[in-house]
């Protein structure tokens, strides 16, 4: 254990000398008030430490103990459903000690060490494990079951195995490793964060994330496993597109991560997740979630380190087998902290004054995302898919952070000031975004959907292109100067965003969509332009087909709650073939 005394403090950077037998991120206590600090830079004897904690007060030759280990999280049950703030410290727990304001130097384990877990063993006495192998699960919440796996680095023959209740530092298993040594296994395990969790093989990206929503469902998919980004300026919904995600998307684990956002939004996150009910279990949405908050008036440094904390859990439970969504609100405020960090350490500025490591730092973070085979003998596969929310300020998508991160992701949902000014929601601009994980899940989405689900998608996209084309013209001749057909791509095009990417997420039916819904609705509109187009060309006036009666359940049909769908939309595709073929009948005889 080494010790030092500081020599320089500057805000959460301390300066330490008399360092020489600690290591790099090494985990220090700070002064007689034993502030959590790591190491990040090494000098000789002289240590440079982050400090996690507000500074204010401490002077030179004040103590510095090294803990001799790294920044690490517990992982174990008693997770889900917790609130931990940027190095894992259970916020619930600390107000109930301190109040509302976190007091300097507090210390309070991540798990509860009262809390009695029941233990229930999958393997017997006698078993050749090795590391990542699931000896045994405890029922966390109504809808996960932890699964208890062997640690990192240990492999042998479970010499002895309990059922009961155990807290997570007691021991349930004993193995005999090659070498004779006996180990102790207790539910509870350490990871340092810096560090990706190891498995077997890494996947393809070959399913898709159903998020319900269907301008990314249907125009830019991810993949489970896929990484995503969302930039877009001060109000345009970012923050409500990531609820929504972390809501409905099919991820049996999620991990909200609230990075530098204002206190409010995560203050919204808190009061709505416990109502919400998950729509596969009918339980409440806490049941499978873990929240990080580190809001903007917390300490900068811990910014920092909260990424790291929320990917290691993430990485743990897709190490069971689950698949695990990671929401990551914003990276652009911890790429501020690492800014902070870097010139209070006087380093080179690279663009913008951000450090000439903060491309890859960001691609450290998001390569760990991945759809994987986990360690241990059974071959489970695990996925787990980051999404990062990108706040460029002044909405410049030039700026350094999102062109780092957009380098690196393969999804990119670019939202529109514009748009949201206009009421659009999500207002996911379709013009500028793109997934290139599209032809990799064609064949899944066709498969068990539809045949013709690309086919109308590229339909779709081809008339959102056409009708950006068109409006040029219509600024500068007005629409009447429009052929018919010309006119009918507009009124398409505008079905398809009013009616099909326009969704209200606080609308009890319209908030999720199902991917067969999503078919039958863009089907419907298609099959009106497709029609429209055909009874034009037989002569049909274009006033009569816009005012069709049948125009208006179109556009109301995304109302329609799921069960009822196949019912009610074979009745309104009927109505409008019929409609149609009305309308050009009496076309036809007018002319004759």
């Amino acid at each position: 254990m080494s010790q030092g005394t500081i020599v320089k403090v500057s805000g959460p950077l301390v300066i330490a000398e008399g360092m020489r037998d600690a290591n790099m991120f090494d985990v220090v206590r700070v002064s007689e008030h034993r502030l959590i600090g790591e190491i990040i830079e090494m000098h000789g004897d002289k240590a440079s430490i982050q400090v996690y904690e507000e500074t204010a007060g401490l002077g030179p030759g004040e103590p510095v103990v090294s803990t001799g280990a790294p920044l690490s999280v517990e992982l174990g049950p008693g997770l889900i459903g917790r609130i931990f703030d940027g190095i894992q410290r259970p916020l619930v727990e600390m107000r109930e000690m301190v109040g509302s304001n976190i007091t300097r130097g507090i210390e309070v384990p991540a798990l509860k060490r009262d809390v009695k877990w029941k233990f229930e063993p999958t393997v017997q006495k006698g078993t050749l494990v090795k590391a990542g192998d699931i000896i045994g699960k405890v029922q966390e919440t109504v809808v996960v079951e932890h699964r208890v796996m062997v640690p990192y680095g240990i492999s042998g023959v479970i010499e002895e195995i309990y059922e009961g209740e155990f807290t997570v530092e007691e021991t349930v298993a004993k193995v005999k490793k090659e070498n004779g040594e006996i180990v102790d296994i207790q539910m509870m395990q350490k990871w340092p964060v810096r560090r990706g969790r190891p498995y077997q093989q890494k996947l393809a990206p070959e399913e898709p994330m159903i998020t319900g929503q269907r301008v990314i469902d249907t125009l830019f998919p991810i993949a489970k496993g896929g990484v995503a980004a969302v930039p877009g300026p001060f109000g345009s919904g970012k923050t409500v597109v990531q609820h929504q995600l972390a809501k409905w998307a099919d991820a049996e684990i999620v991990v909200y991560i609230g990075c530098g956002e204002r206190g409010n939004e995560m203050t919204d996150v808190l009061m709505e997740f416990p109502q919400l009910k998950d729509p596969r279990t009918g339980e409440s949405l806490m049941q499978r979630t873990v929240l990080i908050a580190n809001t903007s008036d917390m300490p900068v440094a811990a910014r920092e380190a909260s990424i790291y904390t929320g990917i290691t859990i993430a990485e743990y439970f897709r190490d069971m087998g689950y698949s695990v969504a990671l929401m990551a609100d914003s990276t652009s405020r911890w790429a501020e902290a690492l800014r902070e960090m870097s010139g209070r350490l006087e380093e080179m500025p690279g663009e913008e004054g951000y450090p000439a490591y903060l491309a890859s730092r960001l691609a450290q973070f998001y390569e760990r995302a991945g759809r994987v085979i986990s360690l241990g003998t059974d071959g489970r596969e695990g996925a787990l898919t980051a999404i990062g929310a990108v706040s460029p300020p002044g909405g410049d998508l030039s700026e350094p952070v999102t062109q780092a991160t957009l380098r690196i992701v393969k999804v990119f949902w670019g939202l529109d000031s514009s748009l949201a000014y206009r009421r659009h929601f999500p207002a996911i601009n379709w013009l500028e975004s793109y997934s290139l994980y599209l032809d990799i899940l064609d064949e899944w989405i066709s498969s068990r959907i539809a045949k013709d689900w690309n086919e109308l998608r590229a339909d779709t996209m081809r008339l959102l292109q056409e009708e950006a084309e068109l409006e040029e013209i219509v600024r500068l001749v007005g629409v009447d100067a429009l052929s018919p057909s010309d006119r009918l791509v507009l009124e398409a095009a505008k079905s398809i965003r009013e009616d099909y990417l326009h969704q209200n997420a606080f609308h009890d039916v319209d908030t999720y969509t199902s991917l067969h819904k999503q078919y039958r609705m863009l089907k419907l509109i298609m099959s009106f332009y497709y029609l429209g187009k055909k009874a034009i060309e037989n002569g049909a006036s274009i006033k009569e087909l816009f005012e069709l009666p049948v125009r208006e359940r179109i556009g109301r049909s995304k109302y329609t709650p799921e069960e009822q769908v196949d019912e009610v939309f074979d009745k309104i595709e009927a109505d409008l073939k019929s409609q149609i073929e009305a309308l050009s009948a009496k076309e036809v005889e007018q002319y004759a």
